[in-house]
């Protein structure tokens, strides 16, 4: 680029950190040209110009970030965004990544995490709604009356874990109108469920 508008180059750097401070993650090229008022083939031709000038960091994606952002991201922790998982009959669900935010540290505690999007009323009772993002510490095993993500015969839910009197687990749901599950085979924990995140305006 042979000349840069300093009023443009200091409103996306602005942004960027903006944008980190607020979602946790690095905005895409598209979102910075609209916060720019610009072009998206120009938006990147000045991101890769302040990552030429060691201003930024950027992988021609949208890994961007900077010196600011880059302070932003003490005491935080990373959690991925994984699809939806059952709170109503167990279903099969494909393990993908959606996006990342960052969440801090204090909030979360310390572990690995990921959200998963509740699907179903079967927790309604424990305060998960259909549609809730819950945070989920991942780990393999869980105390009885934890909230826990579970495979039960090769299907992915949401479900509170408890004992029977001859100390079997099964999945108790927060519902009465649906059943227990007492899986065939057996039952593998793959997190617990920490905190729900809702939005409290209808959009």
């Amino acid at each position: 680029m042979r000349s840069k508008s300093p009023e443009t180059t200091e409103r996306i750097k602005s942004f960027i950190f903006e944008y980190y401070r607020d979602f946790g993650r690095s905005p895409s090229v598209r979102e910075v040209a609209k916060a720019a008022g610009i072009s998206v083939a120009v938006a990147q031709k000045y991101l890769v110009w302040l990552r030429d000038n060691s201003e930024i960091e950027y992988n021609g994606r949208r890994g961007i970030s900077s010196r600011s952002t880059d302070a932003l991201v003490d005491n935080t922790v990373p959690v991925g965004i994984i699809g939806s998982i059952s709170c109503g009959i167990p279903q099969t669900e494909e393990e993908h990544c959606d996006d990342y935010v960052r969440l801090p540290e204090k909030l979360v505690g310390k572990g690995t995490f990921f959200l998963l999007r509740a699907s179903g009323d079967s927790m309604v009772n424990a305060g998960i709604d259909d549609g809730d993002l819950v945070l989920i510490r991942q780990q393999r095993y869980a105390e009885p009356g934890q909230i826990v993500v579970a495979l039960a015969d090769n299907m992915n839910t949401l479900k509170r874990y408890l004992l029977d009197s001859e100390s079997k687990a099964y999945l108790h749901p927060e519902n009465e109108v649906y059943p227990d599950i007492y899986p065939e085979n057996e039952l593998t924990i793959q997190g617990i469920a920490v905190k729900v995140l809702k939005d409290l305006e209808k959009k």
